[in-house]
């Protein structure tokens, strides 16, 4: 008798404990029941962002409790900083509108950047659906054999970079970092509208090289270039994970000498790892901020998904909300100094 009483006590016990979250679910339930989700995407339609948030969207709502709608709305502008802008300041504060914009933009904050008009670290990070790794390639070696980061160290003729002219990280930043904090023999050539453009400047000559190489893009775009060694990628930078396809490329960390470096590497190239965060404002309430967090991450799960995302080439290497907010929190510590120092070695020409 008496274990069948300890038995009933624990069962009791079970469900007073799970009552609160089974209360929880229902009232997040009861309020996305018939709503519809709209998700800002920073850029226009047909690139990376817009397509993998449109793949989202078709399946996402079937994870979230009361199976809401959810669509897409293209919010272009300042690249991705208008979106993340309206998010914080003007979008409804009740988890019905989400948020997708790039990394370096979430970034522009620590780096006192007064058109940025938010606080990174208060967004409700939802999560983050992919972490890619970039890397830097030049072609057919930049006429000097180049296979590796060493190699265009010890360059003797200067290789071009092209670059679009703006604040884009890999583009413009990630050379000038080779170049000023390793020495790297390179200059930044301005004008090109983003890495398509570019690519075509290093088939005809114009440029040597380029540092827009997601593993992601060049599996999708450039792998035809890359088997026939015409692209070569000489340096990778993810900080202690490297990508088996670049498995000849220079990790840029094993160069670095210093903490210092170190740190100021993982500010200039960190970001890129968090290549697609989701959002929210903040001030949504904190059952529907847990319930979308556990949605997403059901959701690079579901079969139906990932089916059609590799039919259209989109990978999911997902981190969850919790880890977006303290990788983004590890990033906004670093000491001030640092900062000034990075920001320095990225933008000199």
């Amino acid at each position: 008798m008496r274990d069948y009483r300890s038995l009933a006590a624990m069962a009791i016990a079970s469900l007073t404990c799970l009552a609160p979250a089974l209360a929880a679910a229902d009232v997040v339930s009861d309020f996305y029941t018939g709503k519809t989700i709209t998700i800002w995407v920073g850029y226009g339609t047909g690139g990376g962002y817009d397509t993998t948030a449109r793949l989202v969207a078709r399946h996402y709502g079937d994870h979230i409790p009361g199976k809401p709608s959810v669509i897409v709305q293209n919010v272009p502008g300042a690249g991705s900083l208008l979106a993340a802008n309206n998010l914080y300041n003007i979008a409804p504060k009740d988890g019905t509108v989400l948020g997708v914009f790039s990394s370096t933009v979430a970034m522009m904050p620590l780096y006192e950047d007064p058109k940025a008009r938010f606080d990174t670290t208060k967004f409700n990070w939802i999560g983050n659906l992919h972490r890619d790794t970039l890397s830097c390639g030049v072609w057919k070696g930049a006429g000097q054999n180049i296979k590796t980061l060493e190699d265009l160290i010890a360059a003797k003729q200067t290789v071009v970079f092209g670059s679009d002219g703006g604040d884009s990280a890999p583009l413009t930043r990630w050379p000038l970092f080779m170049k000023n904090v390793l020495g790297a023999n390179l200059k930044v050539v301005s004008g090109y509208k983003g890495t398509r453009e570019i690519n075509l400047a290093m088939n005809n000559g114009e440029a040597g090289g380029s540092c827009g190489m997601f593993e992601s893009t060049v599996r999708s775009s450039y792998m035809n270039d890359f088997k026939s060694g015409d692209l070569v990628i000489f340096v990778q930078t993810g900080f202690n994970r490297n990508v088996e396809l670049f498995s000849s490329a220079t990790n840029i960390y094993s160069l670095l000498k210093t903490q210092e470096e170190i740190q100021m590497a993982k500010l200039v190239f960190g970001p890129a790892e968090i290549t697609r965060p989701f959002a929210a404002p903040p001030g949504v309430p904190a059952d529907r901020i847990a319930a979308l967090r556990k949605a997403l991450m059901d959701l690079t799960r579901d079969q139906a998904m990932l089916d059609e995302a590799r039919k259209i080439g989109i990978d999911f290497d997902p981190t969850s909300g919790e880890q977006t907010v303290a990788d983004f929190a590890e990033l906004f510590k670093t000491p001030k100094a640092i900062v000034e120092k990075a920001m320095i070695a990225a933008t000199k020409q």
